[in-house]
């Protein structure tokens, strides 16, 4: 059972980190910052936590986190394609539609590589 127990955990965190990552990227563009920027900087906010998070509580291996450099640069290799790609999107979004409607797609964007992400950062980065 520990996809399942990983799966409550990887939802619970990956809902906080949304959630700080949201009000980021709101903050930053409602100052003037354009959306692959913002995007940028709120997603490195809540990534560093969702590393220690996950590596501490969710991918634990018994009593032993899974944290560490080299779990740390698989962390980081994911995490800048996945960034990429939600950038890229926010950006397209931002400039179609307007940033309101980029503010509306983060968490959609977001929630949609977060699924990929768990299996990505469970056989990948946290093995």
């Amino acid at each position: 059972m520990p996809l399942f127990r990983q799966g409550g955990h990887y939802l619970a965190f990956g809902l906080l980190q949304l959630l700080l990552d949201w009000l980021l990227f709101v903050g930053f563009t409602a100052l003037g910052a354009p959306a692959a920027p913002a995007n940028l900087a709120s997603r490195t906010a809540s990534a560093l936590l969702g590393f220690w998070l996950n590596g501490r509580y969710t991918f634990a291996d018994g009593q032993n986190s899974r944290l560490g450099w080299r779990r740390f640069a698989r962390f980081w290799a994911l995490w800048l394609v996945m960034t990429a790609i939600s950038s890229l999107l926010l950006a397209w979004v931002e400039a179609q539609l307007g940033l309101q409607w980029a503010w509306l797609a983060k968490p959609v964007v977001e929630a949609g590589l977060a699924v990929a992400n768990f299996f990505l950062l469970r056989h990948v980065v946290y093995r």
